[in-house]
């Protein structure tokens, strides 16, 4: 809790858009799913997809003041696994519940 005062992040801010963004997540998922059963336009959904999922990041890119360069590093490497599996997933057609 000391860390985030002096790089000007506040961690009941990040850990409430990271746990709020959840719910949309799954539901962007699905609407990946239903586009794609449909074989609609997947544009607007995975958009939405990504937003959800880098949504606490991108308040941490902005917000944050003097942040490691690791911690950036940690982000995108975050965002890669987290594209590829959602990816996967997607491409197989299972539920994240499956895992």
């Amino acid at each position: 809790m000391s860390l985030s005062a002096g790089y000007s992040v506040n961690p009941y801010v990040f850990a409430g858009i990271y746990v709020g963004a959840i719910p949309f997540f799954l539901a962007s998922v699905a609407w990946i799913m239903r586009n794609k059963k449909r074989r609609k336009s997947l544009l607007l959904p995975v958009l939405s997809t990504g937003l959800c999922m880098s949504s606490a990041y991108i308040y941490l890119i902005i917000a944050g003041e003097g942040v490691p360069i690791w911690v950036y590093l940690l982000i995108v490497g975050l965002l890669g696994y987290g594209l590829y599996s959602t990816f996967r997933k997607v491409q197989t057609g299972k539920k994240f519940k499956d895992r």
